[in-house]
């Protein structure tokens, strides 16, 4: 089968982001201007450099309360920072409480029922329990070809580690049950990595 995505698929379901798999969740966590604060699961989510350290998501919706865009993005424009908190699959459920389309004036972490920490290099709360997360200032946000696409970069200027997930001196993505977006409304568990030397390690 070949398709032309502006001629459509004809298939029951997009195809497009079941091909794109699995994906990292970026579990975003920003703090409005007025002090609230908001979190959200973004599937578009990945590292992007390592010195300095950069992360990037984007957003491709919109909300009638906040014009072009959704609370996420809508927050970084105002104060310049988010936090990224990785997703353990113990979390499922809140993860997708917090994915609903609810008011700006909602605070996901009480919806959720999620406990929060204050970030040390930002004003921005993150997710307590998570087995990680990057607390980011803003460097760019660039608007993509298409009705609400936008991507937001960060650099990463603290990392929080739980300490069950660090075993000789790595961070063991198996001390807990990291998730994975798929396609459609499918998600996976990493369960067996392994290691492979590229020629000239």
């Amino acid at each position: 089968m070949f398709y032309k995505p502006e001629d459509g698929h004809g298939l029951p379901h997009n195809p497009f982001n079941a091909i794109v798999t699995p994906r990292p969740i970026g579990w975003i966590s920003t703090r409005g201007s007025d002090g609230s604060d908001n979190l959200a699961p973004y599937s578009f989510f990945n590292a992007v450099a390592y010195v300095p350290p950069q992360v990037m998501f984007s957003s491709t919706s919109a909300k009638d309360d906040r014009g072009d865009t959704k609370d996420s993005v809508a927050n970084i424009r105002d104060t310049s920072v988010f936090c990224v908190n990785i997703v353990d699959a113990d979390m499922i459920d809140a993860m997708n409480v917090t994915s609903g389309p609810w008011d700006k004036a909602t605070d996901e972490f009480t919806k959720a029922d999620l406990a929060r920490a204050e970030c040390d290099t930002i004003a921005c709360s993150r997710v307590a329990a998570a087995p990680a997360s990057l607390e980011c200032k803003l460097t760019q946000i660039l608007q993509l070809p298409g009705e609400a696409n936008f991507v937001v970069f960060g650099e990463v200027t603290g990392i929080h580690m739980r300490d069950d997930c660090i075993r000789d001196g790595r961070f063991d993505i198996t001390a807990f049950k990291l998730l994975t977006r798929l396609g459609y409304r499918d998600y996976a568990v990493v369960t067996d990595p392994f290691e492979l030397m590229r020629p000239g390690d």
